[in-house]
């Protein structure tokens, strides 16, 4: 039998807490994790894990909201990925200057907003080193948040989504504060909580600018309610110190991303680690891991890495090895386009056209992962009921 084919026993093995009902699976976490979590709980939600996720499986995970039909990380996209049935929905954070959290997928905001239009603004064009790498344009920390409610959001990748700048310049930047009575307010309304994936941006890096994300974020989870091991939110970060720093803070679930072989997260090369991501995907790695989160986001590549053509190879054995740690694995991210697909699910010459995506959820999934990010909920939730046969 190949690895993709041995997958799914394990998997049932493993989620076993996570019972149908109602002919949908809630993610329930196991081992040695369970027990540190109920000793969170009852200690006031510090640290450890246990936590029943009450999502689907597969999960669809909206990321940045709708960014395939949408500019990403607006109320419009986030609203457009809940109104799909998307069941959770993604956010990055990043500060202002005056320590506000706003939703934007990276602190240059040249792409994503109208700012490059703004000639008050030309003179805070500047040339910066995030997480090693020199970048020149407009950055949110050097704005307050009235000055970044004056700018409007735009499309990030044109070429490739024509479509979506129609709706340029309709939203502006939301805070994570608005996001959370959004998400309050929808919820209501719908007699159904609606749950938030929260990604903390470089963080090493705004803390050696004294504005701290883990805090901040921590004081608005408390706000609202969602500092607890069975609250509708998941925090994510690709530097495994944040979220150790956050399991001492809150007892929301928590998730470490993975970026592709080869690399380190960044605070393992700011303090000195020499562990890669190599070896974070190894046992050892993984035990180590479990012992601060409840699951990993590795990129695809992690699950079926791609041959010299770019199409699928054979799985890795990761999706066995988390779920034996009592991880879940939510990788990231499927697009629908030609150019984001594996080359074996492209059709046609247009790399902007839509590729056979179902082909290739339907080969993700097989593999056991326990849900996906997405900038197309809605084909990702039809792809999860052809898995399911639901």
């Amino acid at each position: 039998m190949t690895e993709r084919a041995q997958a799914t026993p394990g998997r049932r093995t493993v989620m076993g807490a996570g019972a149908a009902v109602l002919g949908t699976a809630a993610i329930g976490l196991t081992g040695t994790a369970r027990a540190a979590g109920n000793t969170a709980e009852r200690s006031g939600g510090h640290g450890g894990s246990g936590h029943r996720l009450d999502l689907p499986v597969p999960t669809v995970i909206g990321h940045r909201g709708t960014s395939g039909y949408r500019p990403e990380h607006t109320l419009g996209s986030y609203q457009l990925a809940l109104d799909m049935g998307a069941h959770i929905i993604e956010q990055d954070l990043v500060p202002t200057s005056d320590g506000h959290l706003v939703c934007r997928h990276e602190n240059d905001i040249t792409a994503t907003t109208d700012v490059s239009a703004h000639p008050e603004f030309a003179s805070r064009r500047t040339t910066k080193t995030v997480d090693g790498i020199p970048i020149t344009g407009w950055f949110t920390e050097d704005f307050t948040l009235a000055e970044l409610k004056t700018l409007r959001a735009k499309e990030r990748i044109p070429g490739n989504r024509q479509k979506n700048t129609l709706y340029d310049g309709r939203w502006e930047i939301p805070t994570f504060e608005e996001v959370l009575r959004w998400a309050d307010r929808e919820g209501r309304r719908r007699g159904k909580q609606v749950w938030l994936y929260v990604e903390t941006k470089h963080p090493t890096y705004f803390r050696g600018l004294g504005l701290g994300l883990e805090e901040r974020l921590v004081k608005l989870l408390r706000r609202y309610d969602r500092h607890r091991a069975q609250s509708p939110l998941i925090l994510q970060s690709f530097e495994p110190s944040s979220i150790q720093r956050l399991s001492k803070l809150v007892a929301t679930p928590r998730v470490v991303l993975l970026s592709g072989t080869g690399t380190q997260p960044w605070d393992f090369t700011a303090t000195g680690d020499p562990r890669t991501t190599d070896d974070l995907v190894k046992p050892a790695g993984l035990k180590w891991m479990a012992s601060f989160a409840q699951g990993i986001g590795p990129t695809l590549d992690l699950i079926i890495p791609k041959d010299g053509s770019g199409k699928l190879a054979e799985p890795t054995t990761l999706v066995r090895d988390a779920h034996a740690q009592g991880l879940i694995l939510h990788p990231y991210t499927m697009r629908n386009e030609n150019t984001f697909l594996p080359a074996d699910f492209r059709r046609g010459s247009d790399p902007n056209a839509y590729g056979d995506a179902f082909g290739a959820f339907a080969a993700y999934f097989a593999t056991g992962i326990d849900g996906i990010f997405s900038d197309n909920p809605d084909t990702a939730l039809l792809a999860a009921a052809d898995f399911t046969g639901k």
